[in-house]
């Protein structure tokens, strides 16, 4: 880029004069134009000068040079002016100054103090510049002030090609356009197309929000910005970001691409993905490609979402001040405490209530909850209730791995510390239970049809079970199980779709590290003897619990039924 030649183009003031010099012809002699006030000539430290005061004016070629006094040295075909200098070119670039030094055959200009350079398209306003007339380039390196009808910028170094009107800025570069403002500390800025060039991090602030890349460019005219590495959007409540960032400020419409991540910062939700499509002016964000990923982290707990698409809208107060995610198809969710599948999920985050569509599933340790549609309602964060609409099914499997089953035709399952404490089946009510001795043998099974039922839980193993309308149960001993006997209508144990959180999180989210299992692993071994004994505390309640699971099936009807109400 232009920049490169930055550093040649300094130390070649310092070099001496070319074998070759460029046009014009060497020797072309500096004329000196009439009008000169005051002439006088001499040697002063051995080299021949005329002094020249009062309307001083010189030509070279299409170079105009005028000044209030002057030293010409007719030796180097070279001089020096002083005071209201001006030098212009070609009718169209003008330079003026205190002092300036000129070198004929090089062609090269140095213009100090108060220095003002101008073009028909800009105003460039600095100390010291340095100008090659042959190669029509113009640098300083003291700071510097552009202006243009549309724009300012400032810098600490510039160079300026005259002939192309692309401008090289370096270090502590600021553009302020009419709506925003451009930080950065590489940049070239054209003057024609009104277009600059981002080359190291660069911010773009403005009303509408703040954008950030370390690669691109922006379109001051049309407020269009392509930004390359790293880049990103960023307003009060969202942040987006990815590899490659394109976005309208007029249309307000972004794409990113490349490790795409969206940001909610009010409720603490990030999507990631391949591509994200960003409409500001809608509120909505877009995010698809290779199964992208929701992670909410809330008191603790993380909850990670994957789908084919997924969609956030921002909230729009006083309806929904929190917004909605809607995700689909192939929905997958992984949180440590349960995990699950669906076709479709939205999640109103203002509810705190997730919508589960088209065959959703859901495990919760043993358990597996099916029906055609579903909701997930949390307060204070946790999972308060969970309902199921339609050909509800609860699968359990209890310590032999038996199948415990509930079916109705509508349930709502109630949590405490996200874990199930009851659970009410509402309609075409069925259950079937295993009774079991010591956690080891069968000692028969429990069926039961009621219109009505009432499941009582406790550490996720089912307590009692209440039948509230029309109740019907039997008892089958172990020698007269038949297979039939062991499945309700419509049973599918479908534990090889449980989501793993590795398939969950996929490419867009590291695994967990386990830096702090291992930090307790070392405090242990002082209390070792404690919990060898701990769990055999916990294992004798363990053992009798399944007893009243199976006891109130075949005989208290009516007391239960009162019980439930």
């Amino acid at each position: 880029m232009l920049l490169a030649g930055l550093p040649a183009f300094s130390q070649a003031q310092q070099r001496p004069r070319p074998a070759t010099p460029p046009t014009p012809t060497p020797g072309q002699r500096i004329e000196l134009l009439p009008g000169t006030q005051r002439l006088v000539g001499g040697t002063f430290n051995g080299v021949e000068i005329r002094k020249l005061i009062g309307n001083v004016s010189f030509k070279q070629g299409t170079t105009l040079l005028f000044c209030d006094s002057a030293y010409q040295y007719l030796e180097k075909n070279a001089l020096e002016a002083f005071s209201n200098v001006r030098i212009i070119q070609n009718d169209t670039i003008t330079i003026t100054g205190d002092h300036a030094t000129y070198d004929g055959d090089t062609r090269k200009a140095r213009m100090t103090g108060n220095v003002v350079m101008r073009d028909p398209r800009m105003t460039l306003t600095t100390t010291v510049l340095d100008y090659d007339l042959n190669k029509n380039l113009a640098y300083y390196s003291t700071g510097g002030h552009l202006v243009d009808p549309e724009n300012t910028l400032d810098s600490q170094f510039g160079y300026y090609n005259t002939t192309s009107k692309v401008f090289s800025f370096k270090r502590n570069v600021k553009l302020v356009t009419k709506e925003n403002t451009i930080d950065t500390d590489t940049l070239q800025y054209n003057t024609l197309s009104k277009v600059a060039y981002f080359f190291g991090p660069t911010r773009i602030t403005g009303k509408q929000g703040n954008l950030y890349a370390e690669n691109g460019t922006y379109n001051t005219i049309t407020k269009v910005s392509n930004f390359q590495r790293n880049a990103k959007i960023e307003t009060p409540n969202y942040l987006l970001g990815g590899d490659k960032l394109v976005y309208d400020e007029v249309r307000q419409y972004g794409v990113a691409t490349g490790h795409v991540s969206m940001t909610s910062k009010k409720d603490n939700i990030v999507l990631r993905g391949d591509v994200g499509k960003y409409w500001r002016g809608l509120g909505r964000t877009k995010v698809y490609g290779s199964s992208p990923v929701m992670r909410n982290i809330s008191d603790g707990d993380t909850l990670y979402m994957s789908a084919d698409t997924l969609v956030s809208v921002e909230g729009r107060p006083p309806k929904n001040a929190a917004g909605v995610l809607y995700a689909y198809p192939k929905v997958k969710i992984f949180r440590k405490d349960l995990q699950g599948r669906c076709d479709s999920l939205t999640y109103d985050r203002g509810d705190s209530i997730i919508y589960l569509n088209k065959r959703p599933v859901l495990w919760s340790d043993n358990n597996q909850l099916t029906a055609d549609s579903m909701e997930i309602r949390q307060r204070r964060k946790k999972i308060d209730q969970m309902r199921l609409y339609a050909n509800s099914f609860i699968i359990g499997q209890d310590t032999i791995l038996n199948y415990n089953q509930v079916k109705g035709r509508n349930m709502v399952a109630y949590f405490v510390d996200n874990k199930i404490k009851k659970v009410d089946v509402l309609g075409n009510a069925e259950s079937l239970y295993y009774a079991l001795e010591g956690d080891t043998a069968v000692t028969g099974l429990n069926k039961a049809v009621s219109a009505n039922m009432a499941l009582r839980f406790a550490d996720n193993k089912l307590q009692t079970i209440s039948f509230l309308t029309n109740p019907d149960a039997s008892f089958i001993p172990p020698h007269e199980l038949k297979p039939e006997d062991e499945k309700l209508k419509g049973f599918t144990w479908r534990a090889t779709e449980r989501p793993t959180r590795r398939a969950v999180l996929g490419k867009h989210f590291p695994l967990p590290v386990k830096a702090k299992p291992k930090t307790k692993s070392k405090a242990k071994p002082a209390v070792k003897t404690k919990s060898k004994s701990a769990p055999k505390a916990k294992t004798i309640p363990a053992k009798t619990a399944p007893k009243p699971a199976v006891r109130p099936a075949p005989k208290p009807q009516a007391p239960a039924a009162r019980v439930g109400r």
